[in-house]
């Protein structure tokens, strides 16, 4: 008999909670690790925000982009990164360890979702600090652009955001899975990690094919400036919305199908 969804809910909740903790004494035992990894992603992150700077000293706008507005797109770009980071990035590079070394044949056999377990596992403490600075920074950018977000504004904010993080969750697993054949896929995962940085900047600075391959195929475009557009009113349409959250379940819809798929493929590292 199927358990009733509020228990299921209520039981990998539960789930979650554990791991949470697990991951929490983990970096308690590699403190130096832990602050040494969050000072480089604040370094870089610096590092970026003098890019803009030293680019808005010799110009006014990048397309229709003020200074202020592409600083807020990278407090927004970076906040999903770091979210991303903390809660899914570890975990699905760590995929083809898994299956080199056997152990997804020990996940497999828990009565749990092994997709959850896989994606979940581990959380890294040090990335929802860096978000937290990222939040100071649009903070601070929306401040200097004298914005007041309503409170539709701002819960539609983070719905984009979720739809984000589920659009590079669903394009990294199923990049991921590759591992299913070629064993090691880690510079596969990175790769596309690295890619995030496109989102750093105004889809209004690229034109032509990149453009096109960038919000629609690999749509790192869409995932940071929608919802800043939204948040500093650039927004033309509600279409962009609908593209980015349909986009969300389309990719999410397919990830599943892929990952189901490649299990039924896999051959344990046993055999």
């Amino acid at each position: 008999m199927n358990n009733p969804p509020t228990t299921s809910l209520a039981r990998y909740a539960s789930i979650y909670a554990a791991l949470w903790k697990n991951s929490v004494v983990r970096e308690l035992q590699f403190k130096v690790n832990f602050l040494l990894w969050i000072v480089v992603e604040l370094l870089w992150f610096a590092l970026q925000l003098t890019f803009i700077a030293v680019i808005y000293s010799h110009t006014d706008r990048i397309g229709d982009w003020t200074k202020w507005q592409v600083v807020f797109l990278m407090g927004t770009s970076t906040f999903i990164q770091q979210l991303f980071s903390a809660i899914l990035l570890s975990n699905l590079v760590h995929l083809s360890e898994d299956i080199r070394t056997g152990k997804l044949d020990f996940l497999l056999l828990l009565p749990v979702n092994t997709r959850f377990l896989i994606s979940l596992r581990q959380v890294d403490l040090g990335g929802f600090i860096n978000a937290a600075v990222a939040c100071a920074v649009m903070v601070y950018a929306g401040l200097k652009l004298d914005l007041s977000p309503t409170f539709a504004q701002c819960i539609g904010f983070l719905f984009l955001v979720v739809a984000g993080l589920i659009v590079h969750y669903s394009l990294m697993l199923m990049l991921a899975a590759s591992s299913f054949w070629t064993v090691r896929a880690q510079g596969i995962v990175w790769g596309y990690y690295n890619l995030f940085n496109i989102a750093r900047l105004p889809d209004a600075a690229f034109r032509g094919a990149f453009k096109v391959v960038f919000t629609y195929a690999l749509p790192m475009l869409l995932v940071a400036n929608v919802p800043a557009k939204l948040i500093t009113e650039k927004l033309e349409s509600a279409g962009e919305m609908f593209l980015l959250a349909g986009l969300a379940v389309v990719l999410f819809s397919i990830s599943e199908v892929v990952w189901r798929w490649s299990v039924r493929h896999y051959t344990s590292a046993s055999s």
